[in-house]
């Protein structure tokens, strides 16, 4: 595994066990076994570092989407959402970037890139891919994930799964 990978699989680990506000450049850099100044070798911030989090985070559930051979999307996206670790990285960043103008900019184009990558995965399903859809189905993804997180249990996992399978037929296309 590259050094920059064990950073990341560290930082995803510590999301994890123990939330955002862990996610510090020594910490992880500990967890990771190596100098902290390899770390800001490939992260210089932690704003950096919070939002290549989210971005591999997201990339290997797009992965495990494109190999899984779930029974829908939507279930697939469930089982995805109810990782704690995705929604701590997501939540540690809106709140960096609620304290930080340049990381709000780099969250903005990340939600774009991410909502761009979906497009075709949306179209492989059969569902719509428009902006409007694509915007609603990640919005229900989003607070499915943030829900889950705060309730923690097997009732919360069935329902996000109801939900996202509804919002998936809400914008499936004619057939």
């Amino acid at each position: 595994m590259q050094v920059r990978e064990r950073i990341l699989e560290a930082a995803l680990r510590l999301l994890a066990a123990r939330g955002a506000h862990e996610l510090t450049q020594p910490r992880v850099a500990k967890a990771a076994g190596v100098r902290q100044s390899h770390l800001t070798y490939y992260f210089p911030t932690r704003g950096e570092l919070l939002q290549e989090v989210a971005r591999y985070s997201i990339e290997k559930l797009a992965g495990q989407l494109g190999a899984a051979k779930a029974p829908s999307l939507a279930d697939g996206i469930a089982a995805g959402s109810a990782d704690k670790r995705r929604s701590r990285v997501m939540l540690g960043l809106v709140t960096a970037a609620d304290q930080d103008p340049a990381i709000k900019k780099r969250l903005r184009k990340f939600i774009a890139e991410l909502r761009l990558s979906m497009v075709p995965v949306f179209a492989a399903a059969g569902l719509r891919a428009d902006a409007e859809s694509v915007a609603f189905f990640h919005s229900v993804i989003v607070g499915c994930a943030v829900l889950q997180l705060a309730r923690d249990n097997a009732e919360a996992r069935a329902e996000a799964r109801r939900v996202l399978a509804k919002a998936a037929a809400s914008i499936a296309k004619p057939g």
